[in-house]
């Protein structure tokens, strides 16, 4: 619902007043590969019910957003000694604010913004993206880093990607809701990360609210995430629950599994390369040692089997895509035969059929 009346907005003049009034709530930003806390975010609350678009619009009504922006800035940055190791904190400033006098004089708190994401968010237009960009240079040189909010949202929304080249892109929430559901949404995040990959920018999925959406960001390749399901705001630097570190693990060996050539082996029949006859094709021949050695096909148009060479071996968590295009590189006379594979100690543990693979490959 948008607020549009100056008499439905609380009045902020008092909480300026007494800026206690102002506290602090974090959020961790998770490192969904490690499933480790990677950062956390600073967000403000207020007191009563009314929500944190509503106090920021009613400091624009009576024209103090900067003050309070400033506020919220200052506090955020006097956390920073308190994160724990190797972690970041994202405080949030709009950039339409960035270069205002209160806003600045909030960041000068800090000189050394090691450590420190300065998120710009996209809540109002910005006209001048060359200022935006030395803005954001300026703070960069201070250590900082810039990361860009609801990317994805709008063709504003990627002109300042391709202006402000941030170092972290917060991939806008309307897309990660139901994304486990919606191949549009998982195309568009998809296109979304390519594109932050393209300036060296890592993707931050936020609003991650069910083990599903999870599920699919970690599927699609998406670096960090953020949300319900992974740790609420909270007053202190919160660890990962241990629940949640075991969800995300279990996500990110599936999304393994599935990407690997694991979930497409066939089992086969083993015999020994050394009977006089082999029997029905398609199974492997192998050695003294267990190693293949050789490949009992059938003849398609025939049926008569024959011998062929193993001409390609991989491992079971070797990647679908690649075992394809290693397959298709085979000499023309093998190159559809199946390929063998194998654990660490060379033993046989099924076959990968091409046809499997290509389908595999195009269903990404």
């Amino acid at each position: 619902m948008s607020v549009t009346r100056t008499s439905t907005l609380p009045d902020c003049r008092p909480l300026l007043a007494d800026p206690d009034d102002l506290t602090l709530v974090f959020q961790p930003i998770v490192d969904l590969s490690a499933a480790r806390v990677a950062g956390y975010e600073a967000l403000s609350r207020f007191p009563g019910t009314a929500g944190l678009d509503v106090w920021f619009a009613a400091a624009a009504e009576c024209g103090r957003a900067a003050e309070l922006e400033a506020l919220a800035i200052t506090k955020s940055l006097a956390a920073v000694p308190f994160l724990p190791g190797d972690t970041f904190l994202t405080v949030n400033v709009s950039p339409h604010l960035l270069g205002t006098e209160p806003v600045q004089e909030a960041l000068a708190t800090r000189p050394d913004l090691t450590r420190v994401v300065v998120e710009l968010t996209e809540h109002t237009p910005v006209d001048d993206l060359v200022a935006l960009r030395r803005q954001a240079d300026e703070l960069r040189s201070r250590g900082a880093l810039i990361a860009l909010d609801d990317a994805g949202s709008g063709y504003s929304g990627l002109q300042q990607m391709a202006t402000v080249r941030p170092q972290l892109v917060k991939l806008d929430r309307a897309l990660v809701t139901g994304i486990d559901t919606d191949p549009v949404r998982s195309a568009l995040t998809e296109m979304v990360g390519e594109f932050a990959g393209r300036i060296d920018a890592w993707l931050l999925a936020e609003g991650i609210e069910t083990t599903g959406e999870l599920a699919a960001s970690i599927r699609l390749g998406v670096p960090l995430g953020q949300g319900w399901v992974l740790g609420r705001p909270g007053p202190d630097f919160a660890p990962l629950a241990p629940e949640v570190v075991r969800l995300v693990q279990t996500q990110v060996a599936r999304a393994r599994l599935t990407d690997s050539v694991a979930s497409l082996l066939r089992p086969v029949r083993q015999c020994s390369a050394g009977e006089s006859t082999p029997g029905v094709a398609p199974a492997v021949l192998v050695g003294d040692l267990g190693n293949p050695v050789g490949l009992l096909l059938a003849d398609a148009r025939t049926g008569a089997t024959f011998t062929a060479p193993v001409s390609l071996r991989v491992h079971p968590s070797g990647g679908v895509t690649e075992t394809l295009q290693r397959a298709l590189t085979r000499p023309p006379a093998h190159r559809f035969d199946p390929v063998v594979c194998t654990d660490p100690t060379g033993t046989v543990v099924g076959l990968l059929r091409v046809e499997d693979l290509a389908s595999a490959a195009a269903a990404r």
